[in-house]
């Protein structure tokens, strides 16, 4: 029991010493260590770890020394006497000593450490001594260096294009960044007003750190966050495109409000206005009722977004045709566009946008398109239960809604008959290429008050004399007018004299009974007249009878339509005629107006179920080079490749045109329905100059062409022989040059010349 007393005494007073001692050592220890290190992190630190330390060294030993002694003395004065004085002494020694040599080196070294860490005095001091152009050597410090900011103000105010060249370089390549915000500030404050939005876009083009142009309008030790201000012009720009390439667009515009009266500030006010308004439209609905953005008049600050902008307001457009259009095409065709625009953005005009407002267009892109792909499959939803009416037209010419692509050719007519004189023109090209459709079609493309008769001159091709020429003329006038046919036996006796008195009659009372002002005749397969002359059925001098017409009256026109002989009439006898008139040539459909045909063979106001991948659009153009007949042609054979495929051999067809359908569309029975085409331009061929065919023969298997020289050797004809006959075959677009190679120019046609004649 004794024993049991004196160890619960020995390990109390071990206890009560050992704390007491250990705190009191703490603290003088922590506040000799707390001097030494001079600051609040060393008083911290060393003041708790020397009171735990002491405390536990106390506690411990003290604990230990009474237990051991008050047994072995057994007794409470020895136990009490040797753990108090023990613990007194371990306590004191340990605890002294141990914070007095941690403490000291602890707060050398951290502080030597943090000091040469992140401050780098030897960094500023060595950047102190160095010139002003080698103040980039200290990459580390971040203490300002003495005179850096006035020497970074003299370079802006000086050049401010190149001195953000050069601040771009300290922001990159060292922790200068307070001088160059101070120099920033500066100059911008110094700015005439009307300078400071352009001075901000410059700085905020290839910018290194946008933190720059955060606290170029807030203030730089402002905890816990900096408040962007907008109290001074400079301010405000520096907030406006802060925010843009924030993403805060809400923000953006607030601050180009506050400037919106200064240069460009209208233009970047309603820049922000735009972009936030089309960032908050997150469904198809939004989009569609979206209006259209106004687009800053030229010269703009931002050319390279609006150019964006506008082709989004491309998408708001075509999505209020895919929301607002009954018409499953329409719908169809207009979200092809939409995802045509958004891609044209993202991968053609992102390159060039500005770094301000660059990812925030992209978000919107990515946003609209992902809205645009998730309505794509109810929009191309179709059922089609029934064959589908073939749309394409081949042979017959297409007229009405139907006809499209020769949009530039009616523009240069409407523009040539707009005015009080209608000028007569001439329409050449080859076989097949719609100069037909063109004549058929050109009174709706002119003012109600002219009025169009189109005479196809093949009815014309047994006729025996010049009366029944100008009597078939004259009764194709009458039937379109509805008015009187010249009396044949009077015509017969006086052929030309009457039919000038009949057209007088016309010019001056017919017409204007009619409200009509102006008569065009469109005289189609003209080549017809020429065959006439020849076989002396019409009298050499018909064309210069043609040309006193032409020129009768300023209210009557001619259109000549024929092949590529009627450009080259103008040699001989046909030079005064075709000096009158205005030659127009007949070509080959654009890509563009090459896939509206195929895409949209129905018009604009009924759907067609069928539609093309793009790889299938651009494979009949390179088949057919804009030919319209053979695009026609294509198109038929691919709508009876699907009515045949779905419902007489009932097997599952794509509603969509691929590379593979258009290939197999290639057939034997193409070629037989199209030979009307090929043989025709064969045996032109044959005309004119000579050698064409052998010339067509020997470069049909090469689909790149050859060389001139390469014909030369493999046709075996002389040198003029070949380049008069290989500059024939070009003006009649038979061939074409590129690459000093000549090649047949429609694949299709090669394909028949190696097959059929070579």
């Amino acid at each position: 029991m004794l024993v049991e007393i004196r160890v619960v005494l020995g390990v109390g007073s071990g206890v009560v010493f050992g704390a007491v001692i250990g705190v009191v050592l703490g603290v003088v220890w922590g506040v000799v260590s707390g001097v030494l290190w001079g600051v609040v992190f060393g008083v911290v630190w060393v003041v708790v770890s020397g009171v735990v330390l002491g405390v536990v060294l106390g506690v411990g030993l003290g604990v230990v020394f009474g237990v051991v002694s008050g047994v072995v003395v057994s007794g409470v004065v020895s136990g009490v006497v040797s753990g108090v004085g023990l613990g007194v002494v371990l306590g004191v020694l340990h605890g002294v000593g141990y914070g007095v040599r941690s403490g000291v080196v602890f707060s050398v070294l951290s502080s030597v450490g943090f000091i040469f860490t992140f401050p780098r005095p030897d960094n500023w001091l060595i950047g102190l001594l160095a010139s002003p152009q080698g103040r980039l050597f200290p990459r580390i410090t971040f203490l300002p260096l003495p005179g850096l900011t006035s020497t970074l103000q003299q370079w802006l105010q000086q050049d401010w294009e190149t001195a953000i060249n050069n601040l771009n370089q300290y922001l990159r390549y060292s922790h200068q960044f307070i001088p160059v915000l101070v120099a920033v500030n500066r100059v911008l404050s110094q700015f005439p007003e009307a300078e400071i939005i352009y001075r901000v876009s410059r700085l905020a083009e290839n910018i290194s750190d946008w933190q720059l142009l955060k606290y170029a309008s807030a203030k730089l030790f402002s905890f816990p966050d900096s408040k962007i201000r907008l109290d001074t012009p400079a301010r405000a720009a520096a907030a406006g495109f802060w925010y843009l390439h924030q993403r805060d667009t809400e923000k953006a515009e607030k601050a180009f409000a506050v400037v919106r009266s200064l240069a460009y500030g209208e233009e970047m006010y309603s820049l922000a206005q735009t972009l936030h308004r089309f960032s908050l439209a997150a469904t198809p609905d939004s989009i569609a009722s979206l209006k259209v953005a106004p687009i800053a008049a030229e010269p703009s600050l931002r050319p390279q977004t609006w150019q964006a902008i506008s082709s989004l307001n491309l998408v708001i457009t075509e999505m209020a045709l895919v929301k607002g259009s009954y018409s499953q095409q329409v719908r169809s065709l207009a979200l092809n566009r939409i995802i045509g625009e958004l891609i044209d953005i993202a991968d053609q005009q992102a390159a060039n946008l500005p770094q301000a407002e660059k990812a925030l267009i992209l978000f919107i892109v990515l946003k609209w398109a992902e809205i645009s792909t998730s309505i794509a499959k109810t929009v191309g939803t179709v059922t089609i239960t029934q064959p589908i009416p073939n749309p394409y037209i081949i042979g017959d010419p297409v007229i009405g809604k139907r006809f499209v692509g020769r949009e530039d050719i009616l523009r240069e007519l409407q523009s040539m008959w707009s005015g009080d004189n209608l000028s007569s023109v001439v329409l050449y090209g080859h076989r097949r290429m719609g100069k037909t459709s063109i004549l058929r079609n050109l009174e709706t493309y002119l003012p109600p008050d002219v009025s169009v008769i189109y005479i196809n001159l093949q009815r014309l091709a047994t006729v025996t004399s010049l009366a029944e020429v100008l009597l078939t003329m004259a009764e194709e006038i009458a039937q379109t007018l509805a008015i009187d046919a010249p009396e044949e036996e009077k015509i017969s006796q006086h052929p030309e004299m009457y039919f000038n008195r009949y057209l007088d009659r016309l010019m001056r009372q017919i017409l204007p009974e009619k409200a009509k002002t102006g008569l065009i005749i469109a005289l189609d397969e003209f080549e017809i007249i020429e065959d006439l002359i020849e076989a002396n059925t019409l009298p050499q001098n018909f064309l210069g009878y043609l040309r006193s017409l032409v020129q009768s009256s300023p209210r009557l026109a001619f259109v000549f339509a024929g092949l590529h002989t009627l450009e080259e009439m103008t040699a001989d006898y046909f030079h005064p005629f075709f000096g009158s008139v205005y030659p127009i040539p007949v070509s080959f459909l654009s890509p563009e107006s090459t896939r509206v045909i195929l895409a949209n063979p129905v018009g604009e106001d009924e759907d067609f179920p069928l539609d093309y991948t793009p790889s299938a659009l651009d494979k009949i153009y390179q088949l057919t080079h804009g030919q319209p007949y053979l695009v026609q042609l294509i198109g038929f054979h691919l709508v009876r490749f699907y009515n045949k495929q779905v419902f007489e051999l009932q097997r599952p067809q794509d509603i969509r045109f691929q590379v593979e359908d258009v290939e197999k569309a290639i057939d034997d029975e193409f070629f037989q329905r199209g030979n009307y085409y090929f043989t025709g331009v064969w045996k032109q061929a044959k005309q004119d100059a000579a050698g064409q065919q052998e010339i067509l023969i020997v470069l049909s298997p090469h689909l790149q062409g050859l060389t001139r020289g390469d014909l030369l050797s493999s046709t075996g004809l002389t040198a003029t022989t070949l380049d008069w006959a290989l500059k024939t075959l070009e003006n009649h677009h038979v061939i074409e040059c590129q690459d000093c190679r000549y090649r047949i120019a429609v694949e299709l046609f090669r394909r028949w010349v190696s097959e059929t004649m070579a």
